[in-house]
């Protein structure tokens, strides 16, 4: 998920003033239509914790919980508003986001690179919390932290974790004394045992914490390169391959194998034009090489691809869909989301919204496909995986089982300079089924990157029949 690795985007509820609102599967808000009229006033995210206050050509962000107001971001208006009176606000000239009235006196904030919007509702006016400064100290920022998860937290129940005795806990450990570098290390104790991926902590320095699922990698077991290095040894030593096409700053291979056909690697996301690209340039990045992979010759020659996400990083959901949009010829839909918007009851969520994969155009596969997967595909690696099981024909999950975190990865950021990450949002497959905390399991078991196989550049995954 930006944003999954999301890089994603920090979003805040504040604990007054409007009720959450709730819709039916699929649909827009009661009474939601077009709207011309220019978004400008303040308005609360249902569901994630965002207020924003929009005017004067700016929009100016505030992460909020029950006890806490905190500026985060102030973006930019580019450009004049668009037909159907959509605003895209970034930075330096690129946007990041769009915000657009609707008819009933609500909005829609759309983060891009994410696959759905986000409804906001009328403010009478910014939060008084939110017009004086909050204390640097070490308790305030240790209570900020935990109202944050109490607030927004997934997975509290599927991780069997009491939230209020973790506070209870560890609390008394906070003085006035209490260092940043003691509090990372009290933080990163208090979100170890819930073995998730989409929480962090992380500061100046050697500060950096991430969570993970027990039994499985991270990249400081199974680094990147030496993945990459094995597979494309593999590739020309043992298939025969003499090209290697490269995307995306290297996110991106393709080459062509023997019999008829075709192997695309995907490593991430996001980033493909840098550190932090923003989505729109690596949108465009993703046409390129689409539009270089996807050929009209090469398609109808394939007699089956395999597209490998073992070692995927996450990032966009929006490029997973558009990649997926080359791999069928119907639509269909790819899997519905919604996020926890009640700070007291974690078992209540906001409108569900069902993503569709839509057919590209262009040329596109629908012969047989296989996807590789492990534990370290994460997040919109996760994703897409979701998105491409509805295909018809299904593809067949070659591997071991995904890491397990789905949710854009909400960041938040503490008055003393620390940030942390946690996910707050549900996906589910049409059917209902949901993989957060277990992972997609694969149809076809085989070892993924084990350290014999990486040394002898061995791949029983990548070898198996379609």
């Amino acid at each position: 998920m930006i944003i999954k690795g999301a890089r994603a985007v920090a979003l805040v509820l504040t604990a007054v003033l409007v009720p959450a609102m709730t819709a039916c599967a699929g649909a827009a808000p009661d009474g939601a239509g077009e709207a011309t009229a220019p978004p400008d006033g303040v308005w609360r995210s249902d569901g994630y914790g965002w207020v924003i206050a929009v005017g004067g050509g700016r929009a100016r962000t505030f992460e909020t919980t029950a006890i806490s107001c905190l500026p985060a971001e102030t973006l930019d208006q580019i450009g004049p508003p668009g037909a159907d009176g959509t605003v895209r606000y970034g930075t330096d000239g690129v946007a990041r986001r769009t915000v657009r009235r609707t008819a009933d006196g609500r909005a829609v904030l759309h983060p891009l690179g994410t696959v759905s919007e986000i409804d906001l509702l009328p403010l009478p006016g910014l939060p008084e919390s939110c017009s004086r400064p909050v204390p640097n100290d070490p308790v305030t920022n240790f209570d900020i932290f935990w109202t944050t998860f109490a607030e927004h937290y997934n997975s509290f129940g599927r991780k069997h974790v009491d939230w209020a005795a973790v506070r209870e806990r560890y609390r008394p450990q906070v003085t006035p004394r209490t260092s940043r570098a003691e509090l990372f290390t009290i933080f990163t104790a208090m979100l170890a045992p819930l073995g998730d991926a989409h929480t962090s902590v992380e500061g100046k320095g050697d500060l950096e914490f991430e969570g993970l699922r027990a039994g499985t990698r991270g990249e400081d077991a199974v680094p990147l390169k030496t993945v990459t290095t094995s597979i494309d040894a593999h590739l020309r030593a043992d298939l025969g391959v003499s090209d290697i096409q490269r995307f995306a700053g290297g996110h991106i291979a393709y080459a062509d194998l023997p019999g008829d056909l075709g192997y695309l690697r995907i490593t991430s996301f996001q980033d493909w034009q840098g550190e932090d690209s923003a989505y729109l340039a690596d949108r465009a990045e993703l046409d390129r090489a689409l539009a270089a992979v996807f050929t009209q010759a090469r398609v109808a020659k394939w007699r089956g691809l395999t597209i490998d996400l073992r070692h995927n990083s996450g990032g966009s959901d929006a490029l997973g869909i558009q990649i997926a949009g080359h791999l069928t010829d119907r639509a269909y839909p790819a899997y519905t989301k919604q996020a926890r918007n009640d700070p007291n009851d974690q078992t209540r969520h906001g409108r569900l919204l069902t993503i569709t994969v839509t057919p590209s155009e262009g040329p596109r596969y629908t012969g047989p496909l296989r996807l590789l997967t492990s534990d370290l595909t994460v997040s919109a690696g996760e994703t897409f995986t979701m998105a491409l099981m509805g295909r018809t024909p299904a593809p067949a999950r070659v591997g071991t089982t995904t890491q397990g975190v789905f949710a854009d990865d909400m960041h938040r950021g503490l008055p003393n300079g620390l940030s942390f990450g946690l996910g707050n949002e549900e996906f589910y497959l049409p059917d209902g089924r949901s993989f957060e905390g277990t992972g997609i399991p694969p149809t076809v078991q085989r070892d993924v990157f084990t350290p014999t196989d990486l040394h002898t550049h061995k791949d029983a995954a990548l070898d198996g029949p379609f």
